[in-house]
């Protein structure tokens, strides 16, 4: 029996190796912050003072959910609200009307009407208005919000990829859908 000729690799000294040691970085080190060694994404929002992701969904009339996007949270809201709206578009056409938070005003507005042809109505707090505040059709998604995070898994942060975020929380209110039909 021939014994086999040495790897490539193993002939190599340990310096001229791909990726031996790339210059001013720490080898036990992830490659950058936001692209961890177990990857997903994470991110800060300073408005919000939160660490780690953000959940975009858009529900129907009745609270049940259409569409869910999970990011970084250091998109901004109005950045990361394209994201349902643009994927909202080829399922539900007969979508026309969105309501949404304060925190999506501004660009997002005209370019929902201009790309998506969704009308965009932001809900606002009164200006005399202090502390909680029950605000119309904003309590239609914090419902849904409070009927997915139901389930124990989505509670806190577990997942390491955004899309296995999301379709948990497609599972999960597909779950509370079935449960409140039967």
């Amino acid at each position: 029996m021939a014994a086999h000729p040495p790897h490539a690799r193993a002939r190599r000294p340990r310096a001229l190796r791909p990726g031996a040691l790339a210059v001013g970085r720490d080898p036990r080190q992830p490659v950058s912050p936001y692209r961890r060694s177990k990857g997903g994404e994470k991110g800060y929002d300073a408005g919000k003072k939160i660490t780690g992701r953000k959940r975009h969904i858009l529900t129907d009339t009745d609270g049940r959910l259409l569409t869910v996007r999970v990011h970084a949270a250091d998109v901004q809201d109005r950045d990361g609200g394209k994201l349902p709206l643009k994927g909202s578009r080829q399922r539900y056409p007969f979508v026309a009307r969105v309501f949404a938070d304060g925190g999506y005003a501004g660009r997002l507005v005209h370019w929902a009407a201009d790309k998506t042809h969704i009308t965009l109505e932001i809900i606002r707090r009164g200006a005399h208005a202090k502390g909680f505040e029950v605000l119309p059709r904003r309590w239609v998604v914090e419902r849904t919000f409070a009927w997915i995070f139901k389930n124990r898994r989505l509670v806190r942060d577990y997942e390491q990829l955004t899309a296995v975020a999301e379709t948990l929380i497609t599972i999960a209110a597909s779950a509370t859908l079935l449960r409140r039909w039967t």
